[in-house]
C-alpha cells in the first residue's frame, strides 16, 4: 500500500520534497506518492495532508485508513464536505510548532509591553523621549484557549513575571495560572486583561469570538495578539476597536480569507501587526516520526495518536 502527500496545490515543489525526504528518512521502505503521480486509488490507504481541497476527492480512495493532518489546527478539514465518513483524522501535536508558536506570542506580548511601537513612532519622527517604564507584574495577561501551545505560552509568560490568566471550554488546571471557563469565566476574564493573546481551535462555537462585545469588555488601552485562525475575529469589529482607542493595537498572524487582498485596510493601519500565517510552521523533519507512527498504527490495526474528536472539532 501507498501513502498520498496531498499538500497545497499552491506548494513549493520544495516543501513537497522536504515532507517526502523527512518520511523517508524514518522509514525508507515507504511508498509515497505526489498528487501529480497519479496513483491507483485503490494503492492508498493514508493521506498525510494540508488543505480542505482535496477531501471530496478522498472518497475515491477505498481502502483508506488513516488521513494525517500536517498542522496542529484542523478546522480546514471540517469544512463540507468533510473527511470520507469512518475515516479517522490525527493532527500534529509537534513539541517545535509549540515552541514556533510560543516565541511569536513572546514576541508579540514584548513588543506591546515594552511599547515598541511607540519607540518606532518615536524613532520616525526623530524624537528622543523617555516613555514611563513598564511594570511586568502589573501586566495582566489573558490566554484564550490552554490547550498544547496555550500552556506552553503561559508556562514562558509566567516564567518573565507576567500575571497569566487562562480561559477554555471547560476547567484546566495549571501551576501558577488563573484559569477560567465557560461563558461566565470569559466574561469574568476579559475586563483584567491588558494584553489578551487567542489561541483557540476554530469552531462553530468560538468563530467570531473576538467580536464588539468581548473587545469592548477589556479594559480601554489593551492589546490583542492573535495566533489562532482569522475566523475568530471579526474584521469590522477590531477595526472600529483599534479606531476608537477601545484596543491599542493588534498583532495578527492569522486572516480570514488568507491572502489578505491587498485593498484590505489591516494593510496600512498603524495599530496593526501582521505575519502571514507564519507564526509557527511546521517542520518535516521535526513531524515525520509521528506521522510515520501513526502510519503504522493505522496499518497494525491500532488507534493513531492525537486522534480528532469531530464532536468537539478538534
Amino acid at each position: 500500500m501507498a501513502i498520498l502527500l496531498a499538500t497545497n496545490k499552491s506548494a513549493a515543489a520544495s516543501t513537497v520534497e522536504a515532507w517526502r525526504q523527512a518520511l523517508l528518512a524514518v522509514d525508507p521502505g515507504l511508498d509515497i506518492r505526489g498528487r501529480d503521480e497519479a496513483p491507483d486509488p485503490a494503492e492508498i490507504d493514508v493521506v498525510v495532508m494540508w488543505g480542505a481541497q482535496d477531501l471530496a476527492a478522498l472518497r475515491a480512495y477505498p481502502n483508506l485508513k488513516l488521513i494525517c493532518s500536517m498542522g496542529a489546527g484542523v478546522d480546514h478539514l471540517m469544512r463540507p464536505p468533510g473527511p470520507p465518513p469512518g475515516v479517522p483524522v490525527a493532527r500534529l501535536k509537534d513539541a517545535r510548532l509549540t515552541t514556533g508558536m510560543t516565541e511569536w506570542v513572546l514576541l508579540n506580548v514584548l513588543r506591546f509591553h515594552r511599547q515598541d511601537l511607540d519607540y518606532r513612532a518615536q524613532q520616525a519622527a526623530r524624537i528622543w523621549d523617555e516613555l514611563p517604564a513598564p511594570d511586568t507584574a502589573g501586566r495582566r495577561i489573558g490566554i484564550l484557549g490552554i490547550g498544547e501551545i496555550g500552556a506552553a505560552s503561559a508556562r514562558a509568560l509566567m516564567a518573565l513575571g507576567f500575571p497569566v490568566m487562562g480561559w477554555s471550554r471547560g476547567p484546566k488546571d495549571l501551576p501558577g495560572l488563573q484559569a477560567f471557563h465557560g461563558p461566565d469565566g470569559l466574561a469574568a476574564m476579559l475586563p483584567q486583561a491588558d494584553i489578551l493573546v487567542c489561541l483557540l481551535p476554530l469552531t462553530p462555537d468560538t468563530r467570531g469570538v473576538l467580536n464588539a462585545r468581548t473587545l469592548g469588555l477589556l479594559p480601554r488601552g489593551a492589546f490583542l495578539v492573535n495566533g489562532a485562525r482569522g475566523g475568530h475575529v471579526v474584521q469590522p469589529d477590531l477595526l472600529a476597536a483599534l479606531d476608537s482607542g477601545q484596543v491599542a493595537a493588534a498583532a495578527l498572524d492569522v486572516f480570514e480569507p488568507e491572502p489578505l487582498p491587498a485593498d484590505h485596510p489591516f494593510w496600512a493601519h498603524p495599530r496593526v501587526i501582521m505575519t502571514p500565517h507564519a507564526a509557527s510552521i511546521t517542520i518535516p523533519q521535526s513531524a515525520a516520526p509521528q506521522v510515520v507512527e501513526n502510519i503504522r498504527r493505522a496499518r497494525n490495526g491500532q488507534p493513531a495518536l492525537n486522534l480528532v474528536d469531530f464532536t468537539l472539532g478538534y
